[in-house]
């Protein structure tokens, strides 16, 4: 099962705001949308970076509620790992589970061409290995 399998089933569209927004604005997508992360972008569609609840909890800490005030982009993880719609699910697991983040984006040709969650990924392998079992047991049935 690949990503793009994961993409077509769930859509494309993906939150995302700009650099300059201001970290209130990154968290009012993320309850409005009731979501974990927002990809940070430039030009509409290239990475930039992407802010989670993660990285809000350690903007508070450090810099206390003023940090809602100031660009997202001081805030948000700028080492972002991405995937391609050619990857697995295993590949995004293993991704996923190396950097210890729950939302990949996934990129074809330099732009954002979707996300997905550790949602996304469990489901399509619960998916996986309830078919697989029903296969087993329709085999068995038959022999």
């Amino acid at each position: 099962m690949t990503v793009k399998a994961i993409l077509d089933n769930k859509g494309r569209a993906v939150a995302t705001i700009a650099e300059n927004d201001t970290t209130h604005s990154a968290v009012k997508t993320l309850r409005e949308k009731r979501i974990g992360a927002v990809v940070v972008v430039r030009d509409t569609d290239r990475i930039a970076g992407i802010f989670s609840e993660r990285d809000l909890v350690r903007a508070l800490a450090d810099h206390g509620v003023a940090c809602l005030d100031n660009p997202v982009s001081d805030y948000m993880t700028r080492k972002v790992e991405v995937c391609r719609e050619d990857n697995t699910v295993n590949d995004v697991m293993e991704i996923m589970t190396r950097g210890r983040f729950r939302h990949l984006p996934v990129e074809a040709d330099g732009r954002l061409a979707g996300i997905v969650s550790i949602g996304d990924v469990v489901k399509r392998r619960i998916e996986d290995v309830e078919r697989e079992a029903e296969q087993i047991r329709n085999y068995i049935a038959t022999a």
